[in-house]
């Protein structure tokens, strides 16, 4: 190599000209790339697709050059090739340098346009210090980072038209601002503020925090309400995906969160005992959950038979690795829909405090969940309770009965 930095045109290979099968890199590729098919269950086609991808990408290749992300990108898309894959086997071997842009960056520039200088640069770096750690700082989860910012940019930004730094904040105009805010949006403001003013005092930024003194208060909670059923109805109809029906069945009966949903492995299910273990906890299996779950396993079986992924749920992109289906993928068919995932969650918890009485101790032991929590949900529940004996005699909801007859008309 004559210049280091100039990129490669994988485009402009011919197979029939330069492809080397003797070469050793292209040889130990094609060895870890059957292995990796063995582990992960690839289709004969898929196998194909990442084999011709490294004849281009390795026919040349020699001890100490690199692959770049940003060059195979379109000599794999004109192979219709698997650019995931294709990685996988190019990370083990250690020869890809991944010089993508992370879209954090992108994300980054744009929520600090318009402040000014000192502002944006010190909150840039406390930004950072939250996605990456720093000394005695951990690093915080990437939708705390994206949070915080987002609370805090409104204020930063009506600081910037007369301040330079974030030193000449006083405590009144974080007062000022905070005033007009409400409920959670004021809640979670006033924390991310605490967060960057208490760092900036930490390192010496500014000389006097102005959120110290600023309580942050508890969140008063509206007493939550029952999902109607007319809503559950809808979202039965719209789910048509034997994994959508599984996942509706396992947060309305279950009260599983969607997480943990996406974590569920096929250890987890024991079919001949119809137990389940969601999030550690071991539960009965319902009817309208066993129902579900043949399906689900029966599509599973005959989709990706080869497939060697642990997890109960999968999709044509993770049947090929280990890993969980997206957030995105486990909701999307609900999207739109009153009776999301999260909704269902909540109004079975709330369906169990009505039937069983508001007792927070019972709600903590079925649902594992905290003190806090399970007080709200009691709570919610008894004032449901008082207004129904208000206006007259009502059961507690049942809709849950026509959700398994409609998934059981699905099933047909």
């Amino acid at each position: 190599m004559l210049f280091d930095g100039v990129p490669r045109d994988y485009r402009r290979f011919d197979h029939d000209v330069r492809a080397n099968p003797g070469n050793p890199w292209l040889a130990w590729g094609r060895y870890l790339a059957h292995g990796l098919a063995e582990a992960r269950g690839w289709s004969r086609g898929v196998r194909l697709d990442v084999d011709r991808a490294l004849i281009v990408l390795l026919f040349p290749h020699t001890e100490g050059d690199i692959i770049r992300y940003s060059e195979i990108i379109a000599p794999l898309r004109a192979l219709d090739s698997s650019i995931e894959r294709t990685v996988e086997v190019l990370e083990t071997m250690g020869v890809l340098v991944d010089d993508r842009r992370p879209s954090y960056e992108d994300w980054l520039e744009k929520r600090l346009d318009g402040l000014a200088a000192g502002i944006r640069r010190e909150t840039e770096r406390w930004n950072r210090t939250l996605r990456d750690g720093g000394p005695c700082t951990r690093p915080r989860d990437q939708s705390t980072v994206w949070a915080y910012l987002n609370a805090v940019r409104s204020a930063l930004l009506d600081w910037s038209t007369r301040y330079d730094h974030l030193r000449e904040v006083t405590c009144d105009d974080v007062l000022a601002h905070v005033k007009t805010l409400h409920g959670h949006e004021r809640h979670q403001t006033v924390v991310a503020l605490r967060s960057l003013f208490g760092w900036a005092k930490k390192d010496g930024i500014v000389f006097r925090n102005p959120t110290a003194r600023i309580k942050v208060g508890t969140v008063e909670y509206s007493a939550l309400q029952p999902l109607l059923p007319q809503q559950v109805n809808l979202s039965v109809e719209a789910v048509r995906s034997p994994a959508a029906r599984l996942a509706l069945a396992l947060a309305a009966s279950h009260a599983a969160r969607a997480g943990a949903i996406r974590a569920l492995q096929l250890d987890d299910v024991d079919l001949g005992n119809r137990r389940l273990t969601i999030a550690g906890r071991t539960r009965p299996m319902d009817d309208l959950t066993h129902q579900m779950l043949l399906a689900w396993l029966d599509y599973r079986r005959r989709r990706w038979p080869n497939t060697a992924n642990p997890h109960l749920l999968i999709n044509q992109m993770t049947a090929l690795k280990t890993g969980p289906v997206s957030g995105w993928w486990i909701k999307h068919e609900l999207h739109g829909q009153d009776a999301t995932l999260e909704r269902l969650r909540i109004d079975r918890q709330l369906e169990e405090a009505l039937v069983h009485g508001p007792d927070p101790l019972h709600l903590a032991e079925v649902f594992d969940l905290d003190e806090k929590t399970a007080i709200r949900y009691a709570d919610s529940a008894r004032a449901l309770l008082e207004q129904a004996a208000e206006v007259g005699p009502v059961g507690a909801p049942r809709k849950f009965e026509n959700l398994q007859g409609r998934s059981r008309s699905l099933l047909d």
